[in-house]
């Protein structure tokens, strides 16, 4: 049960975040794809949102979570707090650097052409200073739009655009299973591995 509710907080957050873009951000300058499953070199990563500009390429990783959060960008995981309750979790920056490296290698561009970001959405709160491209609600906008250097012409834009659409993976019931059982062994053979004391 507890699966089947984080996995809607999960969609409900991504859906939010669509909608934030759909209204903020020009459709003619920013190309959005949502729930993008692209073929990585140890099976699939799940993107949630990917934006293309002149400005760079935006891979956005949405947070929906409540309470306080801990962390900075160099710590491996970050921590949850609500009241007496914490809880770590994965650093979502190392978590988008995976789906950041799979989209560059995927589109041959360079890291300044690449900006990752992630954003929390829900009743959260940072207790700690983080990095400007880690935002809350529609932090994310304001991040995107500071961008004003052009990392990629118009023919670049073009070409990402259809390389994005040609290598994502159809948004099948399929795909979607197949990835969620990858991650699951990624995450297993993770805890089975013996760690230092």
């Amino acid at each position: 049960m507890g699966s089947i509710k984080s996995n809607f907080k999960g969609w409900f957050g991504e859906k939010m975040t669509a909608v934030g873009m759909f209204l903020s951000l020009n459709k003619s300058t920013y190309k959005r794809f949502h729930d993008v499953i692209i073929n990585a070199p140890d099976g699939t990563t799940q993107i949630d949102h990917v934006i293309i500009s002149p400005y760079g390429i935006f891979v956005l990783e949405t947070k929906n979570m409540k309470g306080w959060i801990f962390g900075n960008a160099k710590q491996r995981y970050w921590t949850q707090k609500i009241f007496k309750y914490s809880q770590k979790f994965q650093n979502p920056l190392h978590q988008n650097y995976k789906h950041v490296k799979t989209l560059q290698n995927l589109l041959d561009l360079s890291d300044e052409q690449v900006l990752s970001v992630v954003v929390f959405v829900g009743d959260s709160t940072f207790k700690t200073p983080m990095p400007e491209n880690v935002t809350h609600g529609g932090g994310y906008v304001r991040f995107i739009k500071a961008q004003t250097e052009q990392r990629l012409s118009d023919v670049e834009v073009q070409k990402v655009i259809e390389a994005i659409e040609s290598g994502r993976l159809a948004a099948t019931f399929k795909n979607h299973r197949n990835h969620v059982k990858h991650v699951k062994e990624v995450v297993a053979k993770k805890n089975s591995e013996p760690r230092c004391p």
